[in-house]
């Protein structure tokens, strides 16, 4: 007995030390909430902008109550923020995004959100490692230089979405939040193919290895997703969870999806990818074989998950800023430290146009279709360029997973590295969130239009034969296919996207379950 009293005294004595710290952060994580609700009627500072600005706060009172030694309530661990934070944050936004839109865009999105990362990925590393120089930071390696160039390339477009109304552009609106995901998806996998990378060995091989390698995870990620949210909509579809309990079929959602990324994870695939189209799946099947009550449940379960893990993560980057440790570890000059961080920004700049033009127009070219307009104006590109300027909670964490060891940089280097993330994060965040809103109603007084005109209507003979039919003769066949090839060249994104939607009404919908409606909205 008294050694069971002496035992409970001991973990009562050890229970402060975890539970003030959270106590705390949490009672901050709701004054970021309320205070967050009372901007909301004006939309001149969203979330981020808030949580940022308490965080920079938060750690000011900190650091003066510690006297100077520390900013944090908690110390920032990477594999939490990959393990814990980032799943909920993804498959929100693959499960919440508009199916009809993404899809349509879907060619559009991938150029911005793939091969867009690619060339804003090495523009900012051939930058960097030009100009650094000149600026007396000689101690990175190109190893560093690449995934500075990775971890700048991710992109958090909330505050423009937030401005934006998708009723008014829904073109607009799609492009920007699908490039969005699929940039910060883009972005992972590109840093995990680095991090293999022998760099004391770089060739032209070498490049093409990384492309491959780049190929394998992104290709794989994705089909491992897909097949997690056709299992899941499969399953509820044939057991009908919902004539039971509600409660199991919004288990089964929530444990498939993490399932699906923690499998990435185990096989080295990219989990942000993975559980990105886990969600679009699920929200495009599984959704509709699911109670209403439970369709309810799972929109707004899954967007508070995410909610709270970004308010989180840009709470914690707001007092981070403020940690006095490596600001002092750093031995960058004052001036050479703005020339570093100023080079950044002008890298992202720059970076960010390379491609948003030059693809805007290549999809212009490729969207040609006679009966909807879904050209991308000028206007609408320098929005799309705006909106990809900030730098978010995944730049953060990347950052955090090279140049740290558990939140703590291990040299010089490495703090400036980190402290040029930090400073990059906080400045697009809180300037150029600043500025969205009047850039955007000046670019768009009234909506801008760019709305999508309805989409022609497909009969049903076409959709019971979306492809080729064994009932007809071969000479209809043949025709069928020389019409559907002539499409393919003149209209090709447009004539793709109608050939899946006849697959998915004849094959995907029935066997996995799904709106069959021609004219849902989902």
């Amino acid at each position: 007995m008294a050694s069971w009293i002496r035992e409970i005294a001991a973990n009562m004595g050890e229970t402060p030390r975890q539970v003030v710290p959270i106590t705390v952060f949490v009672a901050v994580l709701c004054f970021c909430l309320i205070v967050g609700h009372l901007f909301e009627e004006n939309r001149w500072i969203n979330e981020s902008i808030t949580a940022l600005l308490i965080g920079c706060v938060t750690g000011t009172i900190i650091l003066l109550i510690s006297k100077g030694k520390s900013s944090h309530i908690l110390r920032f661990d990477e594999e939490i923020f990959f393990i814990y934070l980032l799943p909920p944050i993804i498959f929100n936004a693959g499960y919440q995004v508009k199916k009809k839109q993404f899809f349509h865009n879907f060619f559009t999105i991938m150029l911005f959100g793939v091969i867009g990362v690619l060339v804003s990925s090495s523009i900012i590393t051939t930058g960097s490692w030009l100009m650094f120089q000149k600026l007396g930071f000689n101690g990175p390696t190109p190893r560093d230089y690449l995934g500075l160039g990775t971890i700048f390339s991710s992109t958090d477009t909330v505050c423009t979405l937030q401005v934006l109304h998708q009723e008014e552009t829904p073109l607009l609106y799609s492009l920007v939040f699908g490039e969005g995901v699929v940039n910060d998806a883009t972005s992972v996998v590109l840093f995990n193919a680095i991090q293999k990378l022998d760099v004391n060995r770089v060739d032209g091989w070498t490049a093409a290895g990384v492309l491959l390698d780049f190929l394998y995870l992104f290709s794989t990620s994705t089909a491992l997703g897909v097949a997690a949210g056709l299992v899941t909509s499969y399953v509820l579809k044939g057991l009908y969870f919902g004539r039971h309990s509600s409660v199991r079929e919004i288990a089964l959602m929530v444990l498939m999806a993490y399932l699906s990324y923690m499998l990435a994870e185990l096989f080295e695939l990219s989990g942000i990818l993975t559980v990105f189209f886990c969600g679009i799946f699920m929200s495009h099947y599984a959704w509709h074989n699911v109670t209403d009550s439970s369709r309810i449940t799972t929109k707004h379960v899954f967007a508070m998950m995410s909610f709270i893990a970004e308010t989180f993560i840009f709470l914690y980057v707001g007092m981070d800023a403020l940690d006095i440790e490596k600001w002092k570890m750093s031995k960058l000059s004052v001036w050479n430290s703005i020339g570093v961080y100023s080079t950044i920004i002008f890298l992202i700049l720059l970076g960010r146009a390379a491609f948003v033009f030059p693809l805007s127009a290549l999809s212009n070219c490729m969207n040609r279709t006679s009966s909807r307009s879904s050209t991308i104006t000028f206007k609408h590109q320098i929005v799309i360029w705006w909106a990809g300027l900030m730098r978010g909670a995944v730049s953060i964490a990347l950052a955090f997973k090279q140049f740290t060891h558990y939140g703590t940089p291990l040299d010089p280097v490495n703090a400036t590295m980190v402290t040029a993330t930090v400073t990059v994060v906080l400045f697009s965040t809180l300037v150029f969130g600043f500025l969205t809103k009047p850039l955007i109603h000046y670019l768009l007084p009234h909506g801008g239009g760019g709305n999508l005109d309805r989409e022609p209507t497909i009969s049903k003979e076409d959709m019971r034969l979306p492809l080729l039919s064994f009932e007809e003769s071969a000479a209809t066949n043949l025709e069928r296919a020389k019409d559907g090839l002539s499409m393919l060249m003149d209209r090709p994104v447009y004539t793709i996207h109608s050939f899946w939607r006849r697959f998915d009404n004849a094959y995907m919908k029935p066997t996995f379950g799904g709106d069959r409606s021609n004219q849902s909205a989902s």
